[in-house]
């Protein structure tokens, strides 16, 4: 531990050199040098202060998220910052020892001077997440996007071609601190008019006591023609957090379970339902939550026991890693399967289209929007609300409309 702890203020230390560095080669004014030191200590102590006062009987809090924002918001433009005067102190090692061997100059030191231009740059590179970080932070956490999508399947029952679905997850009603847009988000699922919604999963980060104050809110969700379904997410069983007995712990659970009903979710568990359409019928498939690195509570068999591969089956699984572990070479054949968990990491850069990034793609194959293997389709939800870092960068709050269509895709 204390190796850790030394080697993690060893870095801190030599990315705020280098920060330092980068603002000292652009100006000499030591009012403004002096500013800057004194707003980067204080804010480093904060911070590390706020970590020792973590309690992780309480888990997450409003002062947590901060701490957490504010450590990004002043972190990553300085690693930027350092990553380029590093590669720029390599040159200068290098072009160092090229005269010092070709015959130094006299009086001519070692390494050349910084050049200014290159803090310039690396300033204004380091610029961009700071701004962002701000934004993601002041209006990108309810900046709602309503995302449509048709997936086509050639056996489709007749009835149900054109039949909408809302999908939303990860709602995390804990981080909520503004009724009038969360009302706004609710007023857009609403005005979707789909026949059916689904969701799927963590309605809070950890105490069933952080939805109580958005029951009322939740519940203008109307009624659907079809059914409003749910499945439970990781942060539904409460594991991220100390208890104080196994009893408190399974009160909690029992009291999420009992908050899907509330808002007028019917909460599947390990179980399945069909419905109907004329003739014609689907099943939905609710699974516990199943990951490949978090609780593994799903039971797909259980889930699915008594229905036939031949049933049109949408599943609604929370974490996104359960369809390449096991949904999608289950011989039950599901055609569709519905995730969150991932938030495409609240950070990345979408211009739909054209480009899609986040870092949560190198821990996850499938972390946001659709994808198809084999005929068979899952769509990852990018969340409805947000957690840890209190805000949302490129990847935005989402509501989902999948328009299920009979025939073969067109694209």
């Amino acid at each position: 531990m204390v190796l850790r702890l030394s080697l993690f203020f060893l870095i801190i230390a030599i990315i705020e050199i280098y920060a330092f560095q980068a603002v000292k080669t652009f100006t000499k004014v030591r009012w403004v040098l002096l500013a800057y030191s004194t707003i980067s200590l204080t804010v480093i102590l904060f911070i590390a202060y706020q970590f020792t006062q973590f309690d992780r009987s309480i888990g997450q809090t409003k002062m947590s998220m901060i701490t957490m924002g504010l450590l990004l918001l002043v972190l990553i433009p300085k690693v930027i910052i350092t990553f380029i005067l590093l590669l720029e102190d390599i040159f200068r090692v290098f072009a160092g020892s090229m005269n010092h061997f070709s015959g130094p100059a006299i009086g001519v030191s070692f390494l050349p001077d910084r050049r200014k231009f290159i803090s310039q740059i690396a300033l204004g590179l380091a610029a961009i997440p700071f701004t962002s970080l701000i934004y993601g932070m002041t209006f990108g956490r309810y900046n709602y996007k309503v995302i449509t999508q048709q997936i086509f399947f050639p056996d489709l029952p007749d009835a149900f071609d054109g039949f909408k679905i809302t999908h939303i997850s990860d709602v995390h009603s804990g981080s909520f601190d503004n009724p009038e847009k969360i009302n706004y988000a609710i007023d857009l699922v609403n005005e979707q008019n789909s026949d059916m919604i689904l969701f799927t999963g963590d309605i809070v980060n950890t105490h069933a006591k952080e939805m109580h104050p958005w029951i009322a809110t939740f519940n203008r969700i109307k009624p659907h023609k079809y059914g409003k379904f749910s499945v439970l997410g990781n942060h539904d069983y409460g594991e991220y957090v100390d208890w104080k007995s196994e009893k408190e712990k399974e009160e909690n659970f029992h009291a999420i379970k009992d908050l899907y009903g509330k808002i007028g979710f019917n909460l599947m568990l390990n179980a399945h339902a069909f419905v109907s359409k004329g003739d014609d019928k689907i099943a939905i498939v609710g699974v516990e939550n199943w990951g490949k690195h978090f609780k593994k509570a799903g039971d797909l068999n259980k889930a699915s026991d008594g229905l036939v591969k031949e049933d049109f089956k949408i599943v609604m699984s929370h974490d996104p890693s359960h369809w390449d572990a096991e949904v999608n070479t289950h011989p039950q054949n599901f055609h569709l399967m519905l995730s969150g968990h991932t938030h495409g990491l609240q950070f990345g850069i979408e211009i739909p289209g054209y480009l899609k990034w986040s870092p949560a793609q190198y821990v996850y194959d499938q972390w946001a929007g659709l994808y198809e293997k084999a005929g068979k389709y899952i769509y990852v939800n990018r969340g409805f609300g947000y957690h840890a870092y209190p805000g949302r960068v490129g990847i935005m709050p989402e509501i989902t409309v999948i328009e299920l269509k009979k025939g073969k895709s067109l694209v």
